[in-house]
């Protein structure tokens, strides 16, 4: 079995960049051969939520609010699916002072940029 740091389970970040201690922007390749995307599902493979959450966390806590973790979701929405093969930018923006991680997942379509998941998540120590 791969273990989760082989990138077995996490996509390919084509850019990063952090124009603030607060704030970061990552650009990812979703590979089709993500374990995300097996059986989930048969006839047309998409990111689950699970996935897209835990990635927000694992850039969050290691660029953002190192020794900060997970408390409560305040809110998610989840409106488009991230399909296999596809580009998008996750932004992340952290308020330590309100003890708030906001974030956004946008697929690429050519130049245009459309919002698939967005949300908010308390973070403690």
């Amino acid at each position: 079995m791969r273990s989760y740091r082989s990138g077995f389970m996490k996509p390919h970040e084509i850019e990063r960049h952090q124009s603030q201690p607060d704030q970061a922007e990552m650009v990812l390749h979703l590979d089709p051969s993500l374990f995300w995307f097996k059986g989930h599902f048969a006839v047309q493979p998409l990111l689950p939520g699970v996935a897209q959450l835990d990635w927000v966390m694992q850039y969050a806590t290691t660029l953002l609010a190192p020794g900060w973790r997970f408390h409560s979701i305040q809110n998610v929405k989840f409106q488009a699916p991230l399909l296999p093969d596809t580009t998008v930018t996750l932004t992340l923006n952290w308020q330590e002072a309100r003890q708030m991680l906001s974030f956004s997942y946008q697929r690429h379509d050519g130049e245009a940029r459309h919002v698939a998941s967005s949300g908010k998540i308390r973070l403690c120590r």
